[in-house]
Parts: structure tokens; sequence; C-alpha cells
């Protein structure tokens, strides 16, 4: 990463993650932390080890830490049923020799339950010969899942998701004609397999289709926050394409094709720092918190059916999924304001982390004393979310400051709108901003109050809005914000 910004770059972009850990003993938060020094943006996965809650890497605010959603292209196959039903699914082969006829079914899984995820010797004493078999995903690749059945004889394969996998379908280079279920799916594929003492099945394919419905979705292996680095830090930040995604593949799958397609939050990633570039050339003076912070307050919650984003399970996905929202590459051009956050706010962040001497020096690479410089709590370091907590001790309410830059027209005015979290009620102070002239930079405070729980020490999150539109309406500057509350 040295290197790299020694070099001159202008964004580093790191498809890398691990577990959590203190930022001093986090080497990419490290190397990130020079990189902003030096003016680069640093975008990193959140990580794939989702749907669990706390599981997310790359956690440091001076990070774009980004999880990842679909797209509105499906590479679609139907599953049809000899009783008629038929279900959609995915898979990237997409074989125009295989005839869509129906076919014996058979689900290994119900002869032997170690056959259900048809790993290697499984399906050596169950006849699959010219059948469609149906294999629970899990255990290994799906590619070698196919390749394992292929070899026993079937002719295709119905991957049926795992119930912690939902909806989330995959687009894998199958070396058989394939199609990967949702959950929901595969249950009814197996309900007619039981009852019937004939069961067949028919696979057909009809290549890349655009405009499917509800999109972005998040995929089930997002890794979630809350943020165990730092829990006053509402993470991930934003959320890209990274379900079936195009991407150079150094070794051949199936075919000679140098190309794969393949999910992750490695591949929302690229997505992001791609725009951050944009954005860098576009606004070469604007500083990697500036380029964050327009990324973020710009980004859409709502999919292109006009509901709020979905999970896995096809229910709204909260902000530990989804962060500030999925990105919007042509609003965050221009944002109106900007939070802006300087290297050394940076620092007395740390310091207000509680962190030593010694170990701030270890991320800032250079000596550092605590006790000279003015500390920074996370809730109150000019973040674009808001992350705070609610307790007895601090009587339920607390106090938040922020300031923005303004970006847009030298003459603005922006007035505020809220949408409050359940339960807690929000006074922020001035209700609108007028700006004079670029650059200009004014404050705000956002006071957050709740009633004394009853909820027995429990902590329970609650999700609300703080935006602010611009006079003309065209501008809105949405910052998310969650409440826990014990």
């Amino acid at each position: 990463m040295d290197a790299a910004v020694n070099d001159g770059v202008d964004v580093l972009s790191l498809s890398l993650g691990g577990s959590s850990n203190p930022f001093y003993n986090d080497s990419i938060a490290i190397g990130a932390f020079g990189a902003m020094q030096k003016g680069v943006l640093v975008s990193c996965a959140a990580g794939n080890s989702g749907p669990s809650y706390g599981t997310l890497s790359n956690e440091a605010p001076w990070i774009l830490t980004v999880g990842a959603s679909t797209t509105d292209r499906v590479i679609r196959t139907t599953v049809k049923l000899g009783d008629g039903q038929q279900f959609i699914g995915e898979s990237a082969y997409q074989p125009r020799s295989f005839h869509s006829i129906l076919r014996p079914l058979v689900y290994p899984g119900s002869i032997n339950p170690r056959a259900a995820t048809c790993k290697n010797g499984t399906l050596d004493k169950i006849n699959v010969r010219g059948m469609v078999v149906v294999c629970d995903d899990g255990d290994l690749d799906r590619v070698e899942k196919g390749s394992i059945v292929k070899s026993a004889g079937g002719v295709a394969m119905i991957l049926a998701n795992l119930a912690v996998e939902g909806y989330t379908t995959l687009a894998s280079v199958h070396v058989l004609p394939a199609s990967h279920v949702s959950y929901a799916d595969g249950l009814k594929i197996k309900a007619y397999l039981s009852s019937n003492a004939a069961p067949v099945a028919s696979i057909s394919f009809q290549g890349t289709l655009f405009g499917a419905t509800p999109t972005p979705v998040t995929g089930y292996f997002t890794s979630r926050g809350p943020n165990q680095a730092d829990p006053n830090i509402l993470k991930p930040d934003i959320i890209g394409p990274g379900v079936n995604i195009l991407a150079a593949w150094p070794v051949s799958v199936g075919s000679k094709s140098r190309f794969n397609v393949i999910s992750g939050t490695s591949m929302a990633t690229p997505h992001i720092s791609g725009i951050a570039a944009l954005l860098k050339h576009t606004h070469p003076d604007w500083s990697p918190a500036a380029i964050k912070s327009a990324i973020m307050t710009s980004a859409e919650i709502t999919g292109n059916d006009g509901n709020s984003i979905l999970d896995h399970t096809l229910n709204i996905a909260d902000f530990f999924t989804i962060g500030a929202g999925h990105v919007n590459p042509s609003n965050a051009n221009n944002p109106g304001l900007v939070y802006d956050i300087k290297p050394s706010s940076y620092v007395g962040y740390l310091c207000g982390l509680g962190y030593t001497d010694m170990q701030v020096s270890a991320i800032t690479r250079s000596p550092v004393r605590c006790s000279r410089i003015q500390s920074v709590s996370g809730p109150e370091l000019n973040y674009p979310s808001f992350m705070v907590f609610l307790s007895a001790s601090n009587n339920y309410t607390t106090v938040v400051h922020r300031t923005v830059t303004n970006v847009g027209a030298p003459r603005s005015v922006y007035t505020l709108q809220i949408t409050p979290p359940t339960g807690v009620s929000m006074t922020v102070n001035p209700r609108s901003l007028a700006f004079t002239k670029a650059k200009q930079q004014l404050k705000f405070s956002v006071t957050f109050s709740s009633s004394p729980s009853s909820n027995s020490g429990d902590l329970f999150f609650w999700e609300g809005l703080l935006t602010w539109v611009s006079s003309d309406n065209t501008i809105a500057v949405r910052s998310p914000i969650l409440v826990g509350i014990s």
C-alpha cells in the first residue's frame, strides 16, 4: 500500500479482509491510514461472512467499506416439474444443444442424507444415470458438485439453496446443464419429489435478461455490522454490484475462457473504487473523506420497484447490511454537501478510543501524545452516518455535532427532513442551512433522547434518516441513523 501511494495512485481498491481486530493490529487499517494522509482513498471489501451480524472486515472509519448486492441482470434458467410448476433459477452455462424435455428427477438426499450435497463418493450407490439430480448447496464448490453428478451419469443438476442463503442465486460456470434455485423453491421441488412415484423435471435456458425486479437485493454472504472494532461507527458504508459479476479469472473453468462469473464483496469493491476514481477526476480537490461522503449521502435506499432495498430473505435490509444504501454514481458527482474529515481528526478519534500512545503511533507511524491532543469520540467524528447509544448511563439523551461543507451552488439553502428512529425524539439545530459561498462550512447539532427502556437490559437498534434537501429539491444529502437503546 505504501509503494502504491509512492507511485502516485489516487485510489486503492482492496478486495481483501479478515477477522475484526483493533486498528493498531490491522495491517490494512494501518496502510489505509497512511494512504488517507496522502490524499488516497482506500476502498475495501466488507467480507463474505454474512448473513451473521458482527462479521465485518475493514471497519476503520478512514476506509470505505463495501457490501455486495445484485444488479437487474439475470442469466436465467427455468425448472419445470411434471405437475406444471415452474421455478426461476440462474446458470452462467447456457447450453444451446440441451433438449429441455422432462427427465426422471432424483434427490439423493432422500435416499442417503450424506448424499444431499452430492459430495464425492456419495452417489456411487445411487442410480442417477440419465436423471436430473437435485443437490443441496454446501460442503464443496458448486461447479465441482456438477462434475460429480456428471461423472455419476446425471444429465442435469438443480442446485438448491440452504436456508441461510435464502433467495440469493449464483450464475456459476457449470460443467453440465444446471439451475441454481432459492431455498423456498428448493423445498417445493423436494415436496413434489416426495409426493410423486415417478417425478420428472426439465431445465430450459433463457440467456441474459435485464430489468429484473426487485433490485438491488443484498447477497446472503455480504458481511454485516455492527462494527466490532468500534461500535460507534456504522459499517458497512455502502453496497454495490457484487452478485454474478463478470471478472477476470486466473484459471480455465469448464472452458477456455479466462473470465468467470463470480460473486462477493470483492466484486463490489472495484465498482465503488472506479466510481471514486471518477469523482477524484471530476473533483481533484476533494479529500478521501469528501469522496466517501459524496458516495454515501447520495446513495439509494429504494430498489427499482420503488420499495425499500431487500436482503436475501426478501425482507427489508437493515443499515447493518446496506450502510447508507446502494451507490448512485451520477448523484455522487453532485452531492451538494459533504462531511469532510481531516487526518488530524482521525488522530483525535484514535485517542478517543482509549488507545495508548504507542498503539496510536503504530497506526499513524509517527509519535503521538494523546495527552496533548483533543480526543474525538466515535459519535462525534464528522461521519456521514450516525450511530448512537442511549442508556441509563447517559440518561437516555446524547448530543452529536456535525459540520457540512458546501460543494454545490455557492448560494444555496438546505432544509431538514428527518425520520426519527422508533421511540426516539430528535432535535436538530439549526433546521436549515444557508450558504453564501462555495466551500463554506456550517455546523449543526442533533439531540437524541428516549424514555427509559423496559427491555430488561437487552440492546435494541432502531433506524432513522436525517436528510438535508436543497431548496430546488434536486439534491438530498441523506444520512442513515442507527440508535441503540438498552
